[in-house]
C-alpha cells in the first residue's frame, strides 16, 4: 500500500517546504523506495501559466505540458525522475473540476460543497499518484501556511485521510520557524506552539516537526517543543539554514529525518542510504578549480526566482566543470551600442534569457550583436534564439526593420512569426507549445559535440517560431539550423560555424538539468567559458 507523507508550513511562508520535501525524497529514494512529490497550491489561477514572472517566479514545463510551480524544479532536480500535470495541483484546478462534474450532473442533484465535494476531489488527486504509478511514497507539500484561509480545505482533507488510511500509512511533518531574539540571546518556541495548536484546531496532530532556525537547537528547546507540541523528542529535527539547498539532505540524514519517518510508517528498511553520488558533486560544487563570470541577460532580473532554473542549471554545470560560475544579472532595458562594451567588459560570457513582451527586446539585440561580433561566448534561450535569428537576419543579411510579429506584426520581414496552428487561438492558459518534443541534431555541430547524440528531446513553452521562408538565407549567411523537429520541420537550434560558441535553442534546457545530469548544453557552454577566459 502506498504511503503518504503531508508537508505543512507554519509561522511564516518561504521557509523551505519544498526542499525538505525533496531532500526527505532525495533520502527515501536512496535507501530505495519509489519516491514521488506533488505541489498543492492554495491560490485560484488553474495553474502558474498566465501568471506574471514578478507575481509567481519562473513557470516550470514538465514533459507532459504542464505549466506548474517552480518547486517541481526541485523535485526533479533532486530526484532525478521526471514529474508530471499530476504532481502540482491549484485550488483553481479542483474548483475547475468540480465545477464541471456539477454542470455534467455526476453529482445527481445534490448541492455542491467545500464538503464534501471540493475535499473529495482533493483526496482524489492526493492519491491519484499512488493508484496509477505505484510508487511507495507519495509526499505532498501543502502551499502556504496554517490559518490561511485558502488553506482550509486541504487540511480538512488531510484529516480525513488520516482518519480513512490510519497513521501507519499516513504522516504530517509541520515545518515551523524558531526565531532568534538577539536581544534575549536565544530561540524561541511560541510560534511554533501557536502554529501546531493552529493545526490541531484543524484537527491535525503533526508527527514530526521540521524547525527552520539559524542558530543549533539545545536539547532543552527539543524537549520543550516536544512536550508542548506532543510529539517524539526524536521527532522534533533541526533544520539549520545552510549555504546550499543541495547540502539539506545530508543535514536531513544527519538528523535521521528518513529514519524516523520509516519508523511512523512501518516501512520495512531495504538498505543503507547511498549519497555516494551527491558527496562526490557537493565536494565538486565546494571545491571548484576555476572560476568564470556569465551575463544573465533578462527584463526580469529584479526576482531571482524568474529565472530559477537558469541559475540552477549553471550552478549544477558548474560543478561537473569544476568551476564556480558567477551570474551577473543585467536588464536587457540597461542595454545600448554605445555602452554595451563596458557591461561586458568582465564577462566571459552572455545568456540571454526567455521572455514575452517588447519590453528589453531591443537590448538583447544589442547584446547578441556584440557577442557575435567579439567572439564572446553565447547561449540563446527560447526568445534568445528568436533574438539572435533577428539580429543576424538585420545585421548580416541586411533585412532592415527584420523582426518578430510578436514584437511588431507589421514587420516588412518575418523571420519569427506566431505558428500556423497558435494563430486561431483566443484563451492564453495552457495554450502554448507545451512540453516534451524530438528533435535531430546534424553531426559535427556544437551542439552533437554536446548531447553527443543526434535524437533528443526537450521542453518547449512558446508560440513563436522562425519563419523556415528565412532558413536558406540564414545557412548560407553562415547561421546554421542544426537541430529540426522530425516531424514538423521546425528550426529547435541555431549555432554560427565561425565563432567560438554561439549556440541557441527553441527549447528550454534548463528544465532538464539536474544533479546526477547537467543538462548538456550547460557544460557545454561554461566549458567554451573557461576556454574564452583563459
Amino acid at each position: 500500500m502506498t504511503k503518504y507523507i503531508f508537508v505543512t508550513g507554519g509561522v511564516t511562508s518561504s521557509l523551505g517546504k519544498g526542499i525538505i520535501s525533496a531532500s526527505l525524497a532525495k533520502l527515501l529514494q536512496s535507501r530505495g523506495f519509489s519516491v514521488t512529490i506533488q505541489k498543492f497550491d492554495p491560490y485560484i489561477n488553474v495553474d502558474p501559466g498566465t501568471l506574471n514572472p514578478y507575481e509567481h517566479g519562473e513557470c516550470y514545463v514538465t514533459d507532459d505540458g504542464a505549466e506548474t510551480d517552480l518547486d517541481l524544479g526541485y523535485y526533479e532536480r533532486f530526484l532525478n525522475s521526471p514529474v508530471s500535470q499530476a504532481n502540482n495541483v491549484t485550488t483553481g484546478r479542483i474548483y475547475q473540476t468540480v465545477i464541471q462534474n456539477e454542470r455534467e450532473g455526476k453529482y445527481l442533484g445534490k448541492t455542491v460543497q467545500v464538503i464534501p465535494h471540493i475535499t473529495d476531489e482533493i483526496r482524489r488527486r492526493v492519491m491519484l499518484l499512488g493508484q496509477n504509478d505505484n510508487f511507495d511514497i507519495v509526499i505532498t507539500e501543502l502551499g502556504g501556511t496554517v490559518g490561511d484561509i485558502e488553506s482550509l480545505p486541504y487540511l480538512e482533507a488531510v484529516r480525513q485521510m488520516r482518519w480513512d488510511l490510519g497513521t501507519d500509512n499516513c504522516l504530517v511533518i509541520h515545518l515551523t520557524l524558531l526565531p532568534y531574539l538577539e536581544a534575549a540571546k536565544e530561540l524561541k518556541t511560541k510560534p511554533t506552539q501557536h502554529s501546531v495548536k493552529e493545526l490541531q484546531n484543524a484537527g491535525i496532530q503533526p508527527d514530526i516537526l521540521v524547525c527552520r532556525t539559524d542558530h543549533d537547537i539545545t536539547n532543552n528547546i527539543r524537549r520543550k517543543l516536544a512536550l508542548f507540541c506532543n510529539v517524539e523528542i526524536s521527532s522534533v529535527i533541526e533544520a539549520i539554514t545552510a549555504d546550499s539547498v543541495y547540502v539539506v539532505p545530508l543535514l536531513m540524514l544527519k538528523e535521521k529525518l528518513d529514519r524516523v519517518v520509516i519508523n511512523k510508517l512501518k516501512l520495512r528498511e531495504r538498505k543503507e542510504p547511498d549519497l555516494k553520488n551527491w558527496k562526490e558533486f557537493l565536494g565538486r560544487l565546494k571545491n571548484p578549480t576555476n572560476e568564470i563570470t556569465i551575463g544573465l541577460i533578462g527584463k526580469y532580473i529584479e526576482l531571482k526566482d524568474a529565472y530559477k532554473s537558469i541559475y540552477e542549471s549553471f550552478l549544477l554545470a558548474g560543478a561537473a566543470n569544476e568551476c564556480e560560475v558567477n551570474v551577473i544579472p543585467i536588464h536587457s532595458e540597461s542595454l545600448y551600442e554605445d555602452t554595451v562594451a563596458q557591461k561586458f567588459s568582465e564577462l566571459d560570457g552572455i545568456l540571454v534569457a526567455p521572455g514575452f513582451g517588447e519590453r528589453g527586446f531591443e537590448g538583447k539585440i544589442t547584446a547578441v550583436k556584440y557577442a557575435r561580433e567579439n567572439k564572446l561566448p553565447f547561449f540563446g534561450i527560447c526568445l534568445g534564439m528568436q533574438t539572435a535569428v533577428v539580429e543576424y537576419a538585420r545585421n548580416v543579411l541586411g533585412l532592415v526593420g527584420a523582426n518578430s510579429t510578436e514584437m511588431n506584426p507589421k514587420t516588412p520581414h518575418k523571420v519569427i512569426d506566431l505558428m500556423d496552428e497558435q494563430k486561431q487561438i483566443k484563451e492564453l492558459g495552457g495554450t502554448m507549445r507545451l512540453g516534451s518534443y524530438p528533435c535531430t541534431i546534424k553531426e559535427k555541430t556544437k551542439a552533437f559535440e554536446a548531447y553527443n547524440s543526434t535524437s533528443i528531446l526537450e521542453r518547449h513553452r512558446h508560440r513563436y517560431e522562425l519563419n523556415n521562408s528565412f532558413r536558406k538565407d540564414l545557412e548560407k549567411a553562415g547561421m546554421l539550423c542544426t537541430g529540426i523537429n522530425p516531424q514538423t520541420d521546425l528550426v529547435e537550434i541555431v549555432e554560427l560555424k565561425d565563432h567560438p560558441w554561439f549556440v541557441a535553442s527553441q527549447f528550454h534546457p534548463e528544465y532538464k538539468s539536474s544533479v546526477e545530469e547537467p543538462h548538456p548544453l550547460f557544460v557545454s557552454f561554461i566549458q567554451a567559458c573557461i576556454i574564452n577566459k583563459n
